[in-house]
């Protein structure tokens, strides 16, 4: 299973994109999309680097949030079965 983070668009460039997500910004190919994507949006994007859909920005953050909760959840597990609470 693959799970896609929504990646912010900072810059766009022909054809290409930089995209942040949780502090990391990457360059990602915009062959794959059919529709225009503006700095702001949210892409979704394939492990090989391209971006394969698109997301306004009020979804992205809210799927971003969603993710940082799970992420916070599992570290708390994590923390009390291992004793470092």
């Amino acid at each position: 299973m693959c799970l896609a983070a929504p990646s912010r668009v900072v810059a766009l460039a022909e054809g290409e994109a930089t995209v942040e997500c949780f502090g990391q910004r990457r360059e990602v190919s915009l062959l794959l999309l059919d529709e225009p994507v503006a700095v702001g949006d949210y892409l979704l994007v394939q492990a090989g680097g391209f971006a394969f859909e698109r997301m306004d920005a009020a979804a992205g953050e809210a799927a971003l949030e969603a993710m940082l909760k799970l992420l916070a959840q599992d570290d708390a597990v994590s923390a009390r079965r291992w004793g470092s609470a």
